[in-house]
């Protein structure tokens, strides 16, 4: 199963063009694609107008939707990043810490455009798609 992660939902709905959003184009319909419930979060709450809103998350909504987090996850996800800071590496956000954590423990490949998620491939091994 691949989880899109938000970097490349925001650039898909905004028109972007990029490797990430041609591979979700060409991949809707062709294998299950999924999203947790905190990337589902981060979308929607960025989004100004009612109207994108409703549009936006009934979209996201035909995708599965894991619920990401909970206390196992947040446990494993505390050890994985002072794992990281241990070796000198600092995420930025915890939120990509809980997206990364979920996938390595659900064996989930993740699709991105963010280089919070490179240590997690690197040191973790992550499953990514490098389209």
């Amino acid at each position: 199963m691949v989880v899109v992660d938000t970097t490349v939902w925001i650039d898909y709905f905004a028109g972007t063009s990029n490797p990430e959003t041609e591979w979700l184009y060409l991949q809707m319909g062709q294998q299950p694609l999924a999203l947790t419930d905190l990337i589902l979060c981060e979308i929607l709450q960025g989004l100004r107008d009612q109207a994108t809103f409703v549009r936006v998350r009934n979209k996201l909504r035909s995708y599965i939707v894991f619920d990401g987090c909970g206390a196992e996850v947040a446990l494993e996800t505390a050890y994985n990043f002072r794992k990281l800071r241990q070796q000198g590496i600092t995420v930025r956000r915890t939120i990509d810490c809980l997206i990364a954590t979920f996938c390595l423990r659900n064996g989930h490949s993740l699709l991105h455009r963010d280089r919070d998620f490179d240590p997690f491939e690197q040191v973790f091994g992550l499953s990514v798609v490098h389209p």
